[in-house]
Protein backbone atom coordinates (compact mmCIF):
# COMPACT_ATOMS: atom_id res chain seq x y z
CA UNK A 1 0.00 0.00 0.00
CA UNK A 2 1.23 3.17 -0.78
CA UNK A 3 0.90 6.59 1.28
CA UNK A 4 0.05 9.88 0.04
CA UNK A 5 1.74 12.95 2.01
CA UNK A 6 1.51 16.28 1.42
CA UNK A 7 4.02 18.67 -0.15
CA UNK A 8 5.19 21.81 -0.91
CA UNK A 9 6.98 22.73 -3.71
CA UNK A 10 9.02 25.89 -4.52
CA UNK A 11 10.34 26.32 -7.82
CA UNK A 12 12.57 29.70 -9.26
CA UNK A 13 12.75 29.46 -12.88
CA UNK A 14 14.49 31.50 -15.00
CA UNK A 15 13.76 34.92 -15.48
CA UNK A 16 13.69 34.95 -19.76
CA UNK A 17 10.11 32.98 -19.03
CA UNK A 18 6.96 35.51 -19.88
CA UNK A 19 5.08 35.21 -16.09
CA UNK A 20 2.22 34.32 -18.47
CA UNK A 21 3.81 31.18 -19.50
CA UNK A 22 4.70 29.79 -15.86
CA UNK A 23 1.45 28.25 -14.96
CA UNK A 24 1.30 26.21 -18.57
CA UNK A 25 4.45 25.44 -17.82
CA UNK A 26 4.39 23.98 -14.34
CA UNK A 27 1.25 21.75 -15.41
CA UNK A 28 3.47 20.14 -18.15
CA UNK A 29 5.32 18.47 -14.74
CA UNK A 30 2.31 18.54 -12.54
CA UNK A 31 0.87 15.62 -14.81
CA UNK A 32 3.22 13.74 -13.35
CA UNK A 33 1.27 13.56 -9.92
CA UNK A 34 -2.27 13.49 -11.30
CA UNK A 35 -1.28 10.74 -13.28
CA UNK A 36 0.39 8.73 -10.35
CA UNK A 37 -3.57 9.61 -8.48
CA UNK A 38 -2.19 12.55 -6.45
CA UNK A 39 -3.76 15.91 -6.11
CA UNK A 40 -2.74 19.80 -6.94
CA UNK A 41 -4.04 21.47 -3.84
CA UNK A 42 -2.42 25.26 -4.84
CA UNK A 43 -0.28 27.15 -7.14
CA UNK A 44 0.68 30.42 -6.23
CA UNK A 45 3.03 32.16 -8.80
CA UNK A 46 4.90 34.96 -6.74
CA UNK A 47 6.39 36.46 -10.10
CA UNK A 48 9.69 37.93 -10.85
CA UNK A 49 11.71 38.78 -7.55
CA UNK A 50 15.67 39.61 -6.81
CA UNK A 51 17.47 36.69 -6.26
CA UNK A 52 19.79 36.53 -2.78
CA UNK A 53 22.86 35.52 -4.88
CA UNK A 54 23.44 35.04 -8.42
CA UNK A 55 22.06 31.67 -9.74
CA UNK A 56 23.65 30.77 -13.40
CA UNK A 57 24.72 33.73 -13.77
CA UNK A 58 21.32 35.49 -12.83
CA UNK A 59 20.00 37.88 -10.10
CA UNK A 60 16.39 37.52 -11.05
CA UNK A 61 13.68 34.45 -11.17
CA UNK A 62 10.43 34.00 -11.49
CA UNK A 63 9.33 32.02 -7.99
CA UNK A 64 6.19 29.31 -7.85
CA UNK A 65 5.10 27.63 -5.23
CA UNK A 66 2.73 24.17 -5.47
CA UNK A 67 1.24 22.36 -2.54
CA UNK A 68 0.08 18.70 -3.85
CA UNK A 69 -0.84 15.66 -2.10
CA UNK A 70 1.13 12.49 -3.78
CA UNK A 71 3.07 8.84 -3.49
CA UNK A 72 7.28 10.02 -2.30
CA UNK A 73 8.04 8.08 -5.44
CA UNK A 74 5.81 10.59 -7.93
CA UNK A 75 7.27 13.12 -5.72
CA UNK A 76 10.80 11.84 -6.58
CA UNK A 77 9.92 11.76 -10.68
CA UNK A 78 8.65 14.77 -10.18
CA UNK A 79 11.24 16.28 -8.81
CA UNK A 80 13.60 14.50 -11.37
CA UNK A 81 12.14 15.74 -14.16
CA UNK A 82 11.99 19.52 -12.94
CA UNK A 83 15.55 19.68 -12.62
CA UNK A 84 16.21 17.99 -15.99
CA UNK A 85 14.46 21.37 -17.44
CA UNK A 86 17.20 23.83 -18.57
CA UNK A 87 14.41 27.11 -17.32
CA UNK A 88 14.29 25.82 -13.82
CA UNK A 89 17.01 27.31 -11.83
CA UNK A 90 15.91 25.51 -8.57
CA UNK A 91 13.71 23.29 -6.67
CA UNK A 92 12.52 22.58 -3.04
CA UNK A 93 10.31 19.98 -1.83
CA UNK A 94 9.10 19.66 1.04
CA UNK A 95 7.10 17.45 2.96
CA UNK A 96 4.24 19.86 4.45
CA UNK A 97 3.82 17.96 7.74
CA UNK A 98 7.89 18.13 8.70
CA UNK A 99 7.19 21.98 7.81
CA UNK A 100 4.06 22.47 10.08
CA UNK A 101 5.58 20.88 12.76
CA UNK A 102 8.89 22.84 12.44
CA UNK A 103 6.48 26.07 12.60
CA UNK A 104 4.77 24.91 15.45
CA UNK A 105 7.91 24.10 17.31
CA UNK A 106 9.51 27.98 16.12
CA UNK A 107 6.20 29.54 17.62
CA UNK A 108 6.24 27.13 21.00
CA UNK A 109 10.20 28.29 20.97
CA UNK A 110 9.02 31.81 20.49
CA UNK A 111 6.37 31.85 22.77
CA UNK A 112 8.77 30.51 26.02
CA UNK A 113 10.98 33.57 25.19
CA UNK A 114 8.55 35.93 25.29
CA UNK A 115 7.03 34.43 28.46
CA UNK A 116 11.04 34.11 29.76
CA UNK A 117 10.89 38.20 28.90
CA UNK A 118 7.91 39.24 30.61
CA UNK A 119 8.86 37.40 33.91
CA UNK A 120 12.17 39.21 33.94
CA UNK A 121 11.07 42.56 34.15
CA UNK A 122 9.23 41.34 37.49
CA UNK A 123 12.09 40.33 38.83
CA UNK A 124 14.27 43.50 37.94
CA UNK A 125 11.67 45.75 39.51
CA UNK A 126 12.60 44.18 42.92
CA UNK A 127 16.54 43.88 42.39
CA UNK A 128 16.16 47.70 41.04
CA UNK A 129 15.77 49.26 44.48
CA UNK A 130 18.57 47.12 45.71
CA UNK A 131 20.66 48.72 43.15
CA UNK A 132 19.56 52.24 42.63
CA UNK A 133 23.08 53.41 44.68
CA UNK A 134 24.94 51.79 41.90
CA UNK A 135 23.25 53.41 39.51
CA UNK A 136 23.52 56.63 40.67
CA UNK A 137 27.41 56.05 40.61
CA UNK A 138 27.02 55.32 36.87
CA UNK A 139 27.21 58.65 35.27
CA UNK A 140 30.10 59.24 37.14
CA UNK A 141 31.97 56.63 36.49
CA UNK A 142 31.08 57.35 32.47
CA UNK A 143 32.19 61.03 33.03
CA UNK A 144 35.63 59.90 34.04
CA UNK A 145 36.07 57.37 31.66
CA UNK A 146 35.24 60.13 28.93
CA UNK A 147 37.43 62.70 30.26
CA UNK A 148 39.95 60.02 30.37
CA UNK A 149 39.73 58.49 26.96
CA UNK A 150 39.22 62.70 25.48
CA UNK A 151 42.53 64.18 23.95
CA UNK A 152 44.66 66.32 26.64
CA UNK A 153 44.36 69.53 24.39
CA UNK A 154 40.08 69.26 23.91
CA UNK A 155 39.31 67.87 27.76
CA UNK A 156 36.70 69.91 29.56
CA UNK A 157 36.32 69.14 33.39
CA UNK A 158 33.50 66.80 34.08
CA UNK A 159 30.40 68.73 35.46
CA UNK A 160 28.51 67.11 38.60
Amino acid sequence: MTHTHQYELMVILSPEIDERLVAPNLDKFLKVITNDGGTIDNVDIWGRRRLAYEIQKKTEGVYAVVNFTATSAATAELDRQLKLNETIMRTKVLRAEEAFAMIASEKERADAKAARKAAAPAKAGSAAKASAPAKAAAPAKAAAVAKADAPAETAEPAKA
